[in-house]
């Protein structure tokens, strides 16, 4: 005798869809409409690039993706807005030092006049 095999409903719920329950199986996935896409990505300020990367450190990104539990490419998105983040204070820092070296320098200039 050949048994049947049972099929369980989920509840369609914030925690069905957040353990993977729902929304998990390839097989009900689908592309989004390229309009809706492209609505989207606006809505998002996204832009889509092309760039070639070295295999070690996409693989590397897909670890880490996994580890904190997101795609690699919105972890490459996140480590690239860190860096420029960075980078922009590291310069915002240096401007601010030669100004106040520039001032220390004016200073000591009008107090050698008085």
């Amino acid at each position: 005798m050949i048994a049947k095999s049972k099929k369980v409903k989920i509840e369609n719920s914030a925690e069905a869809w957040e353990s993977g329950q729902l929304g998990s199986d390839i097989k009900h996935a689908r592309a989004v409409d390229k309009k809706i896409g492209t609505q989207i990505d606006e809505a998002l300020g996204l832009q889509m690039i092309s760039i070639r990367l070295e295999q070690d450190l996409i693989e590397s990104f897909k670890l880490l993706g996994a580890k904190y539990d997101m795609g690699y490419q919105p972890l490459m998105r996140e480590a690239l807005k860190r860096f420029v983040e960075g980078e922009f204070k590291l310069i915002a820092s240096e401007a601010l030092e030669k100004q106040r070296a520039e001032k220390q320098k004016t200073g000591k200039r009008m107090a050698k006049a008085a």
